[in-house]
């Protein structure tokens, strides 16, 4: 009679760059790439196999937290983890499945709406699209129609709840301080009389959570709501529950009373960051408290699909329009300065968030003129296309894009008119994107959520611009982001947040393409391949190099994967050295002038000037130059690099000579508590970071060979110096998980021991090693096949080694 749901509600925005279709670095989330995979490391895989421990710390059980939860992930962080974190993705789905196993068919996950808008503030055609391309999603990767589907911070209204329930949602979950009222249902013996309850005011979070409830619209539309338990969910999210997990299971258990009748869910509701990001090892509390109730059966685990099928609702419910979770006043945190906010910056306001939210709807009616112009003349109904288009992001290959539009589109059409039609889908997704929720949450519009808002904006109103009912638009759009006052007083307004932030990012094909072109001539390319969302193909390419610098010319071509655009262009770069890159295109078709052009500039460049090759290059190319600020952040990141290391490189000997010379006297300063001098401190992290890179080369080629790393550590502890060791850590746990894949497929006791002379190298050098996949692989293979072979002859040698090995990894081993 007692049941218990956690449910996470697992999310982040969509940081991809719209026109490269993946995340660059955040320096932000430092020391991982960026802030999704610090979060999958911190919370979507430790959720995935969550270690349960003993008194002593030690591993007794790996679970999977996904099969006892109910949870949505957000669609296009699933996308995000299907492509960079394969292994989580898998868990998550495969959670899903065995709860439906479970739990007669009814599976933990839950659908969202697409890309967290809030739904009050939304269109119904947007509502529309949110919620079919959620639930397509849903379906496309958990291979089954959801039942349930998670609204963006809970926020709804009548609007929102009735085109739930036309495509077939049976439930949504909400706050219970969005309850208006409630009432008795009829008895199932009294069809055809009229509900005879009366309404009883629940305002304030007064409702009971323990029961779902029936919500009807006035015209007819019904679906079940859930209130979860707040007091317990903001104990979790904000009050520290999860820093014990015994304190949590009995605060879990506090939430049943003795006087109500019949079954009752208790139930709590939180992100699902809650679990190991915003809480460290909050995943390991919510895995030992789930486990002591069901061991001790105070409670039987479930989701609100089985719940729904248990105990139908029989109270009704009226809720409160335009609510959310996370605001106070409504709806009001994502359109005005209602006074929700994170910081307690002095003088900040969220004025801000009226003009930006009054700038993208103007840019949304915009960019939907344009649409409904042009799409009509290639889809019979656009706004059913648009509908269905969720499709084309699962599958970028030319052949997926086929497919749709033989589906989709009107016969007949051109190669040209599907590459438009591909483009007036993607202008349309990017204009959904760009209400994703998070843009208004926080306190600032030039932050990152807000940034990456007006990214995918202006990627909408770039495509919008190529048609003559898009001319403007852009302009029209800036002129009101003016009126966004940031608090920053370097930063001004919105405007200035577009141009100095977002314009930098647009990488179209031209951009691309001269990329591709420097990068091949700063290191050896492929003639084909992928770079981001795009394909390029080197077709002509050649490459000299003369006094430092360097000359290549060459024909490439470009085609987008979103859209299927194609570039075909000459180029022509110039390395002058260093950071100075020239490089430009010609997107003319081939022809014998061009090929004279390119002997002439050959011919210059090895018998005239530089100056002579420039000129001709803006005599034979388009006006465009493109340098290295055009390169893409990470590649540009890394030549530069690559530049600096070049030149530290020529001034190593001065730096060695200064330390060799005066080794004696730092000793001695060290001995006698004296400052070491900036110039000598400098000139020791230079040739400890060239000795590294020599001990690390040296590593990699033979793992045994540790003593250089270990000496270079040592010297840089004893003089107080920083080395970045991110690549050794790198190098060491990619090792470790090749020897744990190979000690399940054959355990061999020469394998084991080189795993732990690893980890000992690891902690002889500090290195921040991520051992999850290593722990999770190991542990399979002792629980199932080595310890009790261990167990069976505790003396042989090879048994001593893999018990040590797991003693290491802090497995149980009695």
């Amino acid at each position: 009679m007692r049941y218990l749901c956690v449910h996470g509600h697992f999310y982040q925005p969509p940081r991809e760059n719209p026109w490269l279709e993946d995340i660059e670095v955040q320096d932000s989330a430092h020391p991982y790439h960026d802030w999704n995979e610090r979060i999958a490391r911190e919370c979507y895989a430790p959720n995935a196999a969550s270690r349960v421990l003993d008194g002593r710390g030690h591993i007794t059980d790996i679970v999977d937290n996904y099969r006892k939860i109910s949870f949505n992930f957000g669609p296009t962080l699933l996308s995000w983890l299907e492509r960079k974190e394969p292994e989580v993705y898998a868990r998550i789905l495969e959670g899903d499945r065995a709860s439906a196993r479970d739990r007669g068919g009814h599976g933990n996950a839950l659908a969202q709406v697409y890309n967290h808008v809030i739904m009050p503030l939304a269109s119904k055609r947007d509502k529309e699209t949110q919620i079919v391309w959620g639930l397509a999603d849903f379906k496309h990767r958990f291979g089954r129609a959801a039942e349930g589907l998670w609204l963006s911070e809970t926020a709804v209204d009548t609007e929102t709840l009735e085109t739930l329930a036309a495509q077939g949602v049976k439930f949504t979950v909400l706050s219970p301080t969005q309850a208006r009222r409630v009432r008795p249902l009829r008895r199932a013996a009294d069809k055809e009389a009229p509900t005879t309850g009366e309404w009883h005011d629940v305002t304030g979070g007064r409702i009971d959570p323990s029961r779902p409830y029936l919500w009807r619209s006035p015209r007819g539309a019904v679906i079940a709501l859930y209130f979860y338990d707040s007091p317990i969910s903001h104990a979790v999210a904000f009050e520290g529950l999860l820093n014990n997990g015994d304190i949590f299971a009995d605060r879990l258990l506090t939430g049943f009373s003795g006087h109500r009748d019949g079954p009752q869910l208790m139930h709590i509701a939180t992100d699902g960051e809650s679990y190991g990001h915003h809480h460290r090892f909050g995943d390991m509390a919510l895995a030992y408290a789930l486990r002591r109730v069901e061991n001790a059966q105070d409670a039987a685990l479930t989701n609100y699909g089985q719940f729904l099928e248990l105990c139908p609702p029989q109270w009704e419910v009226e809720i409160h329009e335009n609510s959310s979770w996370s605001c106070a006043h409504g709806v009001e945190r994502w359109r005005s300065d209602c006074g929700c906010r994170l910081g307690h910056h002095a003088g900040w306001t969220q004025a801000w968030r009226a003009p930006l939210r009054n700038a993208l709807n103007a840019a949304a009616d915009g960019i939907d003129r344009v649409f409904e112009a042009r799409a009509a003349k290639y889809f019979v109904d656009p706004w059913a296309t648009r509908n269905a288009a969720v499709a084309l992001t699962w599958d970028r290959r030319s052949d997926g894009a086929r497919g749709f539009l033989d589906a989709q589109a009107r016969v007949g059409l051109s190669e040209e008119d599907r590459r438009d039609a591909l483009r007036l889908l993607e202008m349309e997704r990017q204009r959904l994107l760009m209400f994703t929720s998070c843009a208004w949450f926080f306190d600032e519009i030039s932050g990152l959520e807000s940034t990456t808002v007006l990214s995918s904006a202006a990627r909408a109103l770039e495509i919008a611009a190529a048609y003559p009912e898009g001319a403007g638009l852009e302009k029209s759009f800036l002129d009101i982001l003016a009126t966004a006052k940031s608090n920053i007083a370097d930063v001004g307004n919105g405007a200035v947040v577009y141009e100095r932030y977002v314009k930098p990012l647009q990488a179209g094909l031209s951009r691309v393409a001269a990329h591709q072109a420097m990068k091949a001539l700063w290191r050896a390319e492929e003639d084909r391949g992928k770079v981001y969302s795009f394909n390029y193909e080197f077709q002509e390419q050649r490459t000299e190099r003369s006094a430092g610098t360097a000359l290549s010319l060459g024909r490439i071509r470009v085609e987008s994967r979103v859209t299927h655009d194609v570039l075909d262009a000459d180029y022509a770069v110039l390395h002058l050295g260093g950071h100075d890159f020239h490089c430009v295109l010609k997107t003319a078709p081939p022809s014998a002038e061009g090929r004279a052009a390119q002997a002439l500039i050959w011919e210059r460049y090895a018998s005239g000037t530089l100056t002579e090759v420039l000129h001709l290059f803006a005599e034979h190319y388009d006006a465009k130059v493109f340098d290295l600020q055009d390169l893409l952040l990470e590649d540009r990141r890394r030549i530069l690099g690559a530049v600096i290391e070049d030149i530290l490189g020529r001034f190593e000997g001065i730096s060695r000579l200064l330390v060799d010379e005066n080794k004696k006297l730092m000793n001695y300063l060290l001995k006698s508590a004296f400052p070491m001098p900036h110039a000598f401190r400098l000139a020791l992290e230079a040739v400890l970071g060239r000795d590294m890179h020599r001990a690390m080369v040296s590593h990699e080629k033979d793992e045994s060979d540790t003593a250089a790393l270990v000496h270079v550590c040592e010297e840089s502890k004893r003089f107080g110096v920083q080395l970045n060791w991110a690549r050794a850590a790198g190098l060491v746990q990619k090792r470790l998980e090749n020897h744990v894949v190979s000690l399940m497929e054959r355990p061999q006791a020469d394998r084991a021991q080189k795993s732990l002379n690893l980890l000992a190298l690891a902690d002889r050098l500090e290195l921040p090693v991520y051992l999850w996949e290593v722990e999770n692989n190991f542990f399979t293979l002792w629980k199932t096949r080595l310890r009790e072979s261990v167990r069976a002859q505790p003396n042989a040698p090879e048994n001593r080694v893999f018990e040590q090995l797991a003693a290491r990894l802090r497995m149980t081993i009695d």
